[in-house]
């Protein structure tokens, strides 16, 4: 029995999941012909209450293709500093829109409205051209740490009076929103558009879907084809999607039981220096002196137990689907053996 904690991203579909892929009636999706895609496409709209929406390969896509829609070369992305657009999307900011990021620091990846108001630039010729307000929820690398809903109003309305786009990246929305109480609606009527990922904490194999107005989807299509996301019998993939927005959205709340026991357990362990608020499926934790984070690596895949460092001294677990009871039992047992 292999445990593979790096990510929610390694997940396999399950055998319901499959079967609903198999059977899927597809078509063109590039001529917007295939009926699981858009079936896709509007059951994610209406649950966020936009317009209209596009399935894309990836959530990287769907924040890239927002960010290219929503800004002109030489405008500036307001974020924050851990956010995934500017860490880990290849500086595509930069390359795909000609834009580039102001980052704050907020807390636990959080940005406040009062810190998007500061850092909005005045409309001098010498000055970047704030066009754009982006945030992450839940936080990758603030552990999971996931957005209030006043949190997200009163950003929306700071963009709203200084006439600003508001993008979120939805990689884990479920996961907030299942912890949070407020419903996908409550968010989405905030933003000019989501990105929402189907295959991190839901469990399908592949995709995202980005969502706004139907005007905006229409730009949206032009610039996935430029990126090279046009896919055609993409409905196969599209079925896995809609099963998991019907089956895999509730058992989320198993995933961060799981993680907070896991984290309990990390506490009282004498290598462990410090460790983030659990608040989702996203454990990280720092190493002491007593232990280098390459040598705990080693030691647990050793016992079949897949893990990766996350910064200097920095270790991140991930729960998901495929992370059963059985493995937290055996993860804990292999945690508390190390010395």
């Amino acid at each position: 029995m292999t445990i593979d904690l790096r990510s929610d991203t390694v997940t396999r579909p399950t055998k319901e999941m499959k079967d609903a892929m198999f059977s899927a009636k597809v078509g063109d999706d590039v001529f917007n012909e295939d009926p699981t895609v858009i079936a896709l496409e509007e059951k994610t709209a209406a649950l966020f209450g936009k317009e209209a929406g596009i399935f894309c390969p990836s959530g990287t896509m769907t924040n890239q293709i927002a960010i290219k829609v929503h800004t002109q070369p030489g405008d500036e992305v307001i974020c924050e500093s851990t956010c995934h657009i500017y860490n880990y999307e290849g500086g595509g900011i930069a390359f795909n829109s000609g834009a580039q990021a102001k980052l704050q620091v907020g807390d636990r990846g959080r940005m406040s409205a009062k810190q998007v108001e500061e850092n909005i630039n005045a409309s001098f010729d010498w000055l970047t051209r704030t066009s754009l307000v982006s945030i992450e929820n839940t936080c990758n690398r603030s552990g999971g740490s996931y957005y209030s809903l006043s949190g997200m109003k009163e950003i929306a309305e700071t963009c709203k009076k200084y006439s600003l786009k508001y993008h979120l990246d939805g990689a884990r929305i479920f996961n907030a929103l299942v912890e949070s109480k407020y419903s996908a609606q409550d968010a989405g009527k905030l933003f000019d558009s989501v990105s929402v990922c189907l295959s991190k904490g839901l469990g399908a194999p592949v995709g995202s879907v980005l969502l706004g107005s139907k005007e905006f989807i229409v730009k949206a299509r032009r610039v996935r084809k430029v990126f090279g996301g046009g896919m055609r019998q993409a409905g196969y993939l599209a079925a896995a999607g809609i099963y998991a927005l019907d089956n895999h959205v509730k058992r989320l709340t198993e995933d961060h039981a799981r993680a907070k026991e896991l984290g309990e357990v990390l506490k009282s362990l004498p290598f462990i220096e410090s460790i983030l608020p659990v608040d989702t499926n996203i454990i990280i934790f720092t190493l002491s002196d007593k232990m280098k984070s390459e040598d705990l690596v080693a030691r647990l895949k050793s016992k079949d137990i897949i893990s990766t460092g996350f910064g200097k001294q920095t270790i991140r677990f991930v729960t998901h689907l495929d992370f059963t009871d059985e493995m937290l039992e055996k993860t804990i047992i292999e945690l508390k053996s190390l010395k």
